[in-house]
């Protein structure tokens, strides 16, 4: 997604956070509100949303694509908790979607959807809480039916405008042109207001937690290294992140991290920031989610995301995941990196049995059958059940003598 607005925009559509963040130097996010209960819903436009998100999260729950693991569910939960607290984080359920995109909401009835490729991308406690934190300073602030509220006034006023426009003839019909993107205009400002108004709440709730506030800063700015990589993968300039984007419904990425850092807690750097917690949590699932970000085909992004992880230490699964990037672009160069890639994940792993396979294929491409060829023996060895087995037997049958 696209999230750019000129600094002269930010500054009048949310002229407090530019007077916390900008006018007088940092000073840190309020601290949240003693907690009040979860809100009901009032009336029957609000009724019907909720009943709406009640049947939504009951198919939610029965999709594929929800990942049902107890430890991991729950593990993600625990940061919530200790992000906006205990009391309010009770009213929440959390669902985590396989999904390889940065990404992750919360629906009015209570219901938090966390992506897969949020919980690659992040490397902490405190920088999953900053976003999590942000999704459940929309639900507190019920944003979302807010906005439902401030769809439904424009799409109203829309209606009679068309009516009264068709009285009025050619110029009848520009005036409800002019006032179809005035609302419009009206409706994409809400919300970059409600992404602000969520991302100083959700500052609040780092604030007054013990994890570092600052990572919410941190997390846009490895987003737009992320996205520049990814540009400049494809031959692209790099976006330009100060440019106007009349559509845009978030803040731009820069401007973002840095009124984000100037309203964390001066102290953050003594707190806890959760990082080996973080990586032990993920462990069983990295593979997994790594092989779903390979295959959306974004060289530049991938190759930036596991290099982003390996600073915290290069490991089996990251070399080995780094090896099949490199081998499905499938260039002759990238093939004898992807080898030499492979080979630093079994120097850590040697019965990593998908790096086996990945050098053994890559070394066979690279005219190296021999060597190949004992790669991918030993690959059958380690997984004789393996659902590609059939087609690696397939190849070492065409290799003949290299058998």
């Amino acid at each position: 997604m696209q999230r750019w607005l000129t600094s002269a925009a930010f500054a009048l559509t949310l002229p407090a956070i530019a007077a916390m963040a900008a006018t007088t130097g940092p000073h840190p996010a309020p601290l949240p509100a003693p907690y009040a209960g979860a809100y009901q819903p009032q009336g029957v436009d609000e009724i019907g949303i909720w009943h709406e998100d009640d049947e939504s999260e009951a198919k939610l729950a029965a999709s594929p694509l929800v990942i049902h693991d107890e430890a991991l569910t729950g593990y993600v939960r625990s940061v919530l908790c200790a992000t906006v607290g205990q009391d309010r984080c009770g009213a929440t359920r959390v669902y985590i979607v396989r999904v390889p995109s940065f990404n992750a909401s919360m629906s009015p009835n209570g219901t938090m959807r966390v992506q897969s490729g949020l919980l690659l991308r992040v490397r902490s406690e405190s920088e999953l809480g900053a976003v999590l934190g942000h999704e459940f300073g929309h639900f507190e602030k019920r944003h979302t039916l807010n906005k439902f509220k401030a769809a439904r006034r424009g799409s109203d006023l829309l209606s009679w405008a068309l009516v009264l426009g068709s009285m009025g003839g050619p110029q009848g019909g520009q005036s409800f042109n002019n006032l179809q993107w005035s609302v419009l205009g009206n409706l994409y400002r809400f919300g970059r207001d409600q992404e602000r108004e969520a991302d100083v709440v959700g500052l609040g709730y780092l604030n007054a937690s013990h994890l570092r506030a600052t990572a919410a800063s941190r997390v846009w700015r490895t987003l737009i290294l992320e996205q520049e990589a990814s540009a400049s993968a494809r031959g692209l300039k790099k976006p330009d992140f100060q440019r106007v984007a009349f559509f845009a419904s978030h803040p731009p990425e820069g401007e973002r991290a840095q009124y984000l850092y100037d309203l964390a807690e001066a102290d953050g750097a003594a707190r806890d920031e959760g990082d080996a917690r973080y990586a032990a949590a993920m462990a069983t699932w990295l593979p997994m989610f790594l092989d779903d970000q390979i295959k959306l085909n974004d060289f530049g992004a991938s190759d930036f995301i596991i290099a982003h992880l390996g600073e915290a230490g290069w490991t089996a699964t990251l070399w080995r995941a780094r090896g099949d990037l490199y081998r499905s672009r499938g260039q002759q160069r990238d093939l004898m990196n992807a080898a030499d890639f492979y080979a630093k994940a079994l120097t850590l792993d040697p019965d990593l049995a998908e790096a086996r396979r990945g050098l053994g294929i890559a070394l066979v491409k690279t005219g190296r059958t021999t060597e190949g060829a004992a790669a991918l023996r030993r690959y059958l060895q380690l997984k004789p059940d393996a659902a590609d087995a059939a087609m690696v037997r397939m190849i070492l049958s065409t290799l003949g003598g290299a058998q």
